[in-house]
């Protein structure tokens, strides 16, 4: 490395996991979009493409691209295709999935595993750290982290699953320090001599978290996302790019907000919750359908909404749980006052199938939602909360890679 290039890194040294963010989330595609979103010299841009080129984690085109109607040519940049992958991985009631993910929300390799979930979480937790090790073996990647989501909540600063509802397992299991153990015990690396540290988080704060920075969710300053799972429903807040998550971990458990007080009684403990009136289960049984074994609730509820909405049993199901979905989301616009909310899971494909009933349901029961309506979106991305586990363990990266890597 020259003096002068070493003068200019020093210079930008901060700048480079901001930049290295910008290229991750596609924000600076070239080397001129960089310079302007960092605020600095065309020169000190140039040392810290190249540093973080010289890391492994993008790639600058050699030759500069046609610039458009103003400026001159810029070189093009883009998160380096063999680069280094993290490990994601994502635990639900039907099984679980393990990943490898790279930078940009790429991903490169996955494997998903069908069984019953025990009541010891250590078991499935070395399951699915065992599949995503053996993708690391297959493919030959470099790890630099591991990312569990899981459908509880996760208490800070300790890692521990604190209402697994729809689990058996107990109250305040350890999933950070099992994950950890199980990454140790399968010879999962991390960036320096030892194992990978796991990082874990609830499987719908993660999902907004991909979505803000890879789907639906760009652009939003104030982002709620609003999701069933496989049972259940969950939401999270982005705030100008990360995660509220409260003084615990424990923040938007929005699936406890009541919003039929006669209605079913929640594991909660109240009542008529949007997690019992709005989820995969909810709608099935307001259908009047009998769930089956051979796949999950919500493949089994997208299904009947997409093959049988027509019949007026299906269809009518279907729109009361919008109404109370439209109610309980108006509260939450009423609360937050958000510039955006995505919708995942079943609650995706019932905007889908209905998007204006939805949308006018929230205008007219929210205070907002009446002085300009609030952009409801479905979810744009496939395995958002693996992704979003991908993107907590890329944090570390992100936030310091010279002091990650270097």
């Amino acid at each position: 490395m020259t003096q002068t290039r070493t003068t200019r890194l020093e210079r930008g040294r901060g700048a480079l996991g901001p930049a290295l963010e910008l290229v991750h989330t596609g924000r600076a595609p070239t080397r001129a979009v960089l310079t302007a979103e960092l605020g600095v010299t065309r020169a000190t841009a140039g040392a810290v493409a190249a540093e973080l080129e010289a890391l492994g984690l993008i790639t600058v085109d050699a030759r500069p691209a046609a610039a458009g109607s103003q400026g001159r040519p810029s070189h093009r940049l883009s998160v380096a295709p063999g680069g280094p992958v993290v490990l994601a991985a994502q635990i639900h009631a039907d099984g679980f999935r393990a990943a490898l993910v790279g930078l940009g929300g790429r991903m490169v390799a996955t494997a998903p595993g069908c069984m019953t979930v025990p009541a010891d979480p250590s078991h499935i937790i070395d399951a699915v750290v065992e599949a995503g090790a053996a993708l690391l073996r297959e493919t030959g990647r470099r790890c630099l982290g591991a990312g569990l989501a899981v459908p509880s909540a996760v208490a800070e600063p300790d890692g521990t699953a604190l209402n697994p509802l729809h689990l058996s397992w107990p109250a305040g299991a350890p999933v950070r320090r099992l994950f950890t153990e199980a990454l140790a015990k399968a010879g999962v690396p991390g960036p320096g001599e030892g194992p990978a540290t796991g990082v874990t988080g609830n499987d719908v704060n993660l999902a907004a978290l991909a979505e803000h920075r890879h789907g639906a969710g760009r652009g939003a300053r104030h982002l709620l996302c609003v999701a069933t799972g496989h049972r259940g429903v969950g939401g999270a807040l982005v705030l100008d790019g990360r995660l509220h998550s409260g003084s615990s971990g424990l923040a938007l458990e929005v699936g406890h907000l009541t919003v039929n007080p006669a209605g079913l009684p929640c594991h909660c403990g109240s009542r008529g919750c949007l997690d019992v009136e709005t989820d995969p289960l909810a709608f099935l049984t307001a259908a009047g359908r009998t769930p089956g074994p051979e796949v999950s609730l919500l493949q089994q509820a997208r299904d009947l909404l997409r093959t049988e909405y027509a019949d007026p049993a299906v269809r009518a199901a279907a729109e009361l749980i919008v109404d109370r979905l439209g109610l309980g989301l108006a509260g939450l616009v009423n609360i937050l006052n958000p510039d955006r909310i995505i919708l995942g899971g079943l609650h995706r494909a019932l905007l889908d199938a209905d998007p204006e009933r939805l949308r006018a349901v929230v205008a007219d029961r929210s205070l907002w939602g009446r002085s300009g309506s609030v952009p409801i979106l479905p979810c744009t991305l496939d395995f958002n909360s693996l992704i979003g586990a991908a993107e907590a363990a890329w944090q570390p990266v992100l936030d310091d890679p010279l002091t990650v890597l270097g």
